[in-house]
């Protein structure tokens, strides 16, 4: 059973099965990000071929765990994605990486790049920067530099994915290290696709930052959610 309630700017979120049960509220620390062109994030320049995108990436938590007959008290930050439209991916795409970070000064980056047949990034792939007053910056494919810095094959599956990642964005002087918190993160659900949570270490504007964020990689092992 699953359950979402809002009160005052505030949203109550609880679950239950199985004797397993989680029960948060969680309240925005800044206000609602929208993607792309106001919230219209293309993904090839073929008409129609986007989605509508927003976000809230920052939202104070609290609440409670219940597992096993033990309740524990809980709190962090959670992110808010909801996206929806016609078409996720054009024709000559295989899967997309997917990257959200939530950092320690109070700045948060989104981006995605999908990855082409023939080994290149859409153009259109795209982000963006949310400083600490919640001043939101677009980021292009060509803001972003994203290198690889290893790899997890599953054993399940005989999938390989990347596991480690640096993020460059010059223009903000923002240079960040993901690593996932654990190597088998791996959905192994209608479609098998890899996703879960990162530590994050790095700079920002020349000083220590540290983190945690969320990614999503898709067509790693077959064909992509379409």
């Amino acid at each position: 059973m699953t359950s979402l309630s809002a009160d005052g700017g505030r949203v109550r979120l609880r679950a239950e099965d199985a004797g397993r049960a989680l029960d948060l509220t969680l309240a925005a620390d800044k206000p609602p990000v929208l993607h792309g062109d106001g919230g219209l994030s293309p993904k090839t320049n073929a008409a129609g071929n986007a989605s509508y995108y927003v976000s809230f990436t920052r939202l104070s938590t609290q609440g409670t765990l219940t597992s096993g007959g033990q309740t524990l008290t809980v709190g962090g930050l959670s992110w808010m994605d909801h996206e929806f439209g016609t078409t996720s991916l054009g024709p000559d795409a295989v899967g997309w990486d997917w990257f959200a970070a939530q950092l320690s000064d109070w700045r948060e980056v989104m981006f995605f790049q999908i990855r082409q047949r023939d080994g290149s990034i859409e153009p259109l792939s795209s982000g963006t920067l949310i400083e600490a007053d919640g001043t939101a910056r677009h980021l292009r494919r060509e803001d972003v530099d994203v290198q690889v810095s290893g790899r997890w094959a599953s054993r399940a599956t005989g999938a390989t994915y990347p596991a480690g990642w640096t993020l460059t964005i010059p223009s903000a002087d923002l240079r960040l290290t993901l690593q996932p918190y654990v190597p088998d993160q791996e959905m192994r659900v209608s479609i098998t696709y890899w996703e879960g949570a990162v530590v994050i270490t790095g700079q920002s504007r020349g000083q220590p930052v540290s983190g945690s964020g969320f990614v999503e990689l898709t067509g790693y092992s077959g064909a992509p959610p379409r």
